[in-house]
């Protein structure tokens, strides 16, 4: 798929983060943009600063775990522009879950599945059948990771169970738009290869009273900040990948078609290595030792 002045991308999770990055980069193409926050403060900001760099914006908050709201921002999507040719559903939460995995709250998945996989799926559900309508060249980008989509951080397991289903949803999106012989392509993004600085840390902060918790934390939340000072402590230096960088792996994979968008990266390549060995082995999962050594 070619990028080209005229089209429209829609981005989730837009306010800040990786979706501002998007946002800015097909802006700079040409593209309009459609971003979509739950944050009505940010999500301002960033549509001034893009229309101030001679965008075109629609700017709409939206919960993306309902569907009825999902529906809605499509609808001023194509009452604006007429058309949409790049979907990015890429909002994301952490969980706040605690300790072991019996010992999570059910609010802590309801809520990382409400937004990081159900988002996905009503985002699928509401722009893909007009895209296909449409009959132009089009494509879904669905933001993944590699905690989960590669192999799970156990310390992060409902994250990493969300991002799973992210793969497998893709995948299987993939496959049907191939069915049809659609001309609207699919890519599962894993942003990296290193940490990003994004308000995922802190998504704590936007969660809804229908999923709150039950009972107090035993830690405080950590932010990013924090949780880098004490990686400094330990002697251990955090490499991070500037979200720029993960806008332009995604511009590249759209124009490639690639299915994949997985930076290069030993670690990653060794997971992928080992986690798949040991399935062709039937072995146990040595790759997680490291964690259950902890």
């Amino acid at each position: 798929m070619e990028l080209r002045e005229g089209q429209v991308a829609v981005v989730t999770g837009a306010a800040g983060g990786i979706g501002l990055a998007m946002a800015r980069r097909f802006a700079a193409e040409g593209l309009a943009v459609v971003l979509g926050d739950v944050e009505r403060g940010a999500l301002a900001e960033a549509a001034d600063e893009l229309m101030e760099s001679g965008a075109q914006v629609l700017a709409r908050t939206v919960d993306v775990s309902d569907p009825d709201e999902v529906r809605a921002f499509a609808d001023a999507a194509y009452d604006t522009f007429g058309a949409v040719h790049v979907l990015c559903n890429n909002a994301g939460v952490g969980s706040g879950a605690e300790g072991r995995m019996w010992e999570h709250e059910p609010n802590d998945w309801k809520w990382a599945f409400s937004v990081n996989v159900w988002g996905v799926f009503h985002g699928i559900q509401a722009f893909v059948p007009r895209m296909l309508a449409g009959g132009e060249p089009g494509h879904v980008v669905n933001t993944s990771s590699g905690d989960g989509g590669i192999a799970p951080l156990p310390t992060a397991s409902v994250y990493a169970v969300t991002k799973a289903a992210v793969v497998t949803m893709t995948e299987s999106l993939y496959a049907h738009l191939r069915a049809e012989h659609a001309r609207v392509g699919a890519s599962v993004l894993f942003p990296g290869p290193h940490m990003l600085r994004t308000g995922l840390w802190e998504s704590h902060r936007n969660r809804p009273e229908r999923y709150a918790k039950q009972r107090p934390r035993k830690t405080p939340y950590r932010s990013l900040d924090q949780w880098e000072a004490a990686m400094k402590e330990a002697g251990h230096e955090v490499a991070f990948t500037p979200v720029e960088e993960v806008a332009e792996h995604v511009v590249d994979g759209i124009r490639a078609d690639r299915f994949w968008m997985l930076p290069a990266s030993e670690h990653s390549d060794r997971q992928i290595r080992a986690r798949s060995q040991s399935m062709l082995d039937r072995a146990n999962p040595s790759y997680l030792e490291s964690f259950i050594l902890d």
